[in-house]
């Protein structure tokens, strides 16, 4: 049986550390990467310990391409192995938009958000437990990548250009590596919608937010990580984006929809 190893990128804070913590659970060792919380990385290392799993933090500049390339090396060894499942959940989330993005917040989020993932999988897709035949004699996937996207991805909008563009990259690459690596690595993508606040968003607005969603509710990190479960327990599914967003990607009461009361 395949050690279950995961890299979760950006895992000390936020998201990142629900999903750490639930791979835990589900027996994986886990490398945490982080960039400026190594408080919080050493204490959800200590924490992932107290479950009886190994865990590493690891700190990476995500825009720079040295630290993409050495992350995942360093993770095999110190956690002993080649790794079976890639988070690719670190993300810049700043807002820009065609008339205030500057090279500077272009590249800050094209080299986080898209460059480091592809560069990620690189690397794992050389190393990661290939796939053997099951009883029926049709192949089985061992690995998985998922990709941290957005629900924006289904429904532009000209807020946060240069996120929003580099994250549908990011789905572009979702779908061509799952041609590429299968079928000995299944890559997918989860879309959250308004899961935990902004980092400078009310909690008002982030309330509304979430109101205003088609389900009258969010997404919460409990939701994410029961996706993120569905594909690492779903050996058929690869190339897919699930939505987790309280349907806020099919919201449809636009200017041209006229609403009796």
């Amino acid at each position: 049986m395949t050690e279950k190893r995961a890299l979760v990128t950006g895992a000390a804070r936020r998201l990142g550390r629900y999903m750490a913590l639930y791979l835990a659970d589900r027996g994986h060792d886990v490398a945490i990467h982080y960039h400026g919380s190594a408080d919080d990385a050493e204490a959800l290392v200590a924490e992932i310990e107290r479950m009886g799993r190994k865990a590493v933090a690891l700190r990476a500049d995500l825009t720079r391409e040295a630290e993409m390339q050495t992350l995942l090396p360093a993770a095999s060894e110190a956690l002993g192995g080649a790794f079976n499942l890639l988070v690719n959940n670190a993300s810049i989330f700043e807002e820009d938009s065609l008339a205030t993005a500057t090279r500077e917040s272009w590249d800050r989020h094209i080299e986080s958000n898209l460059r480091a993932p592809v560069v990620l999988t690189q690397a794992f897709a050389e190393h990661a437990p290939r796939a053997f035949r099951d009883h029926h004699h049709e192949a089985l996937s061992q690995s998985l990548v998922v990709n941290i996207l957005d629900q924006r991805v289904r429904k532009l909008t000209p807020l946060f250009m240069s996120y929003t563009i580099a994250k549908m990259g990011l789905w572009a690459f979702t779908q061509t590596a799952a041609r590429d690596l299968a079928p000995h690595i299944r890559v997918n993508a989860i879309g959250p919608g308004p899961t935990l606040p902004a980092e400078r968003q009310s909690e008002e607005n982030f309330r509304a937010q979430r109101a205003n969603c088609l389900l009258e509710r969010g997404s919460n990190p409990e939701d994410v990580c029961a996706a993120l479960g569905y594909f690492i327990d779903a050996p058929s599914v690869s190339g897919q984006l699930l939505c987790v967003d309280g349907g806020q990607h099919l919201a449809w009461k636009t200017a041209d929809v006229i609403i009796p009361e």
